[in-house]
């Protein structure tokens, strides 16, 4: 049975301090790790969460906001290592993987290449389709929190094609979603520019998915954290990992930054990092960190509330309030959070080439972050094999919004002894 204590440690040098002993643990101050923790506390559990830095901190906070189970399709697929190769060594492409000695990164794209069949891409878009939409009917239930505003709209997400092969190959996708039981509708240029005037004329078209949604992600985790607050859980920050010591007969022992932590359960949930923490208890995650950038600018008047993503350059452009919030980008650099001035610019690029006539407005953030990113781009969740007391959720890639509130509640689902709402088998931490 699950139960909240606090224990007296002895430190070194006679110093007596408390040490926190909680029902779960969880580590990660971003959207899973905020999402788990308010399902466990919705639940009655005795929650601590600890993050390294501030609440959303990483990942979240310069996130596209994008939750979109139209449009589940993974980053493997047919004809992605062809489509990829020519990017692999340009510093400025959408994808670019920068040469490192590392046999870490060799396996995972080696995996990465297994996982690029149309079988398995059919298989991972009705899994990770499963999940957005699990997401998506949280996000409504949590939109009516009195106290919780975070820019939920179901606007719908536009798809921007500048060519006609980019136009081409969307119609596999078209068909994918349709037969997914998505909702998807051609539109010509002009159709486009209806939408969203700053567009350029001589685009060859979109698709518009209007069933999807945005947030404004930075309010969501920030306000989730205050929430799980108000339902008698602990959100410690500030607070980085060192070690973890684990065993089958007593709970599980988080060594701190700011002291020890005992939990009967830990939640590993902190992005990027969680694969170094893992590694401490002998566990190989295959999850390389996948940098990412986004450029927040003042809205201009009168700009539409409608997403678009401009998508032979993997861009995104998300209305957030009053800002106007430029994300993409996938670099494989390992755990670097250079900023790196080329990718910046390519991005910014691609905004001028599709929507010449977005009007220029002040930069209000420059940001960079590290998405953490499984070979087949599904997230790792669930207890690894001869472990106990431990739960790993990460590895959502580049749909953490997407995927979280789903996530959590899994999460909390399987902690609590409930039946999951979807079948963990295929997110599994052994299936590698």
């Amino acid at each position: 049975m699950l139960r909240t204590a606090i224990a007296l440690q002895i430190r070194a040098f006679g110093e007596i301090r408390l040490m926190q002993s909680s029902d779960v643990l969880v580590v990660g101050g971003g959207v899973v790790g905020v999402c788990t923790a308010y399902s466990l506390a919705e639940r009655g559990v005795r929650t601590t969460l600890i993050e390294r830095g501030e609440i959303c901190s990483g990942a979240s906070h310069g996130n596209g906001g994008w939750i979109f189970p139209s449009d589940s399709a993974p980053i493997p697929g047919p004809g992605v290592i062809r489509e990829a190769l020519p990017w692999l060594l340009d510093p400025e492409s959408p994808l670019y993987i920068r040469p490192r000695p590392s046999l870490a990164l060799l396996t995972w794209l080696w995996r990465f290449r297994a996982a690029c069949s149309e079988t398995a891409m059919r298989r991972s878009f009705r899994l990770r389709r499963a999940l957005s939409l699990a997401s998506l009917e949280r996000y409504a239930e949590l939109a009516q929190l009195e106290r919780l505003a975070f820019g939920f709209q179901r606007e719908g997400l536009l798809l921007a094609y500048r060519t006609q092969d980019g136009l081409r190959e969307a119609d596999a996708e078209l068909d994918l979603i349709e037969a997914e039981g998505g909702t998807a509708k051609r539109l010509g240029p002009a159709e486009m520019c209806q939408r969203i005037p700053a567009l350029s004329p001589q685009l060859a078209g979109g698709i518009e998915l209007p069933l999807d949604a945005h947030i404004t992600p930075g309010d969501f985790v920030r306000g989730m954290a205050l929430e799980i607050e108000r339902r008698g859980a602990v959100v410690e920050t500030n607070t980085e990992v060192l070690d973890l010591e684990w065993s089958r007969r007593s709970p599980v022992r988080v060594r701190t930054t700011r002291g020890d932590f005992s939990a009967d359960e830990v939640v590993l949930a902190a992005g990027a990092w969680t694969a170094e923490l893992a590694r401490g208890l002998g566990l190989r995650l295959p999850v390389e960190p996948a940098k990412g950038y986004s450029v927040s600018v003042e809205r201009p008047a009168d700009h539409p509330g409608l997403p678009v993503m401009l998508c032979e350059a993997k861009v995104g452009v998300t209305p957030m309030g009053e800002q106007l919030r430029v994300a993409g980008t996938l670099e494989l650099t390992g755990l670097d959070l250079r900023v790196n001035r080329r990718r910046l610019e390519a991005i910014l690029r691609a905004v001028r080439t599709y929507m010449p006539a977005l009007p220029a407005t002040p930069t209000v953030e420059i940001w960079r972050g590290l998405r953490a990113l499984t070979p087949d781009d599904l997230p790792i969740l669930g207890r690894p094999a001869g472990t106990s007391g431990l739960v790993l959720a990460t590895g959502h890639g580049m749909s953490g919004i997407s995927q979280g509130p789903a996530t959590g509640e899994l999460v909390a689902q399987l902690l609590t002894g409930e039946k999951p709402a979807l079948d963990l088998e295929p997110f599994s931490p052994d299936r590698f």
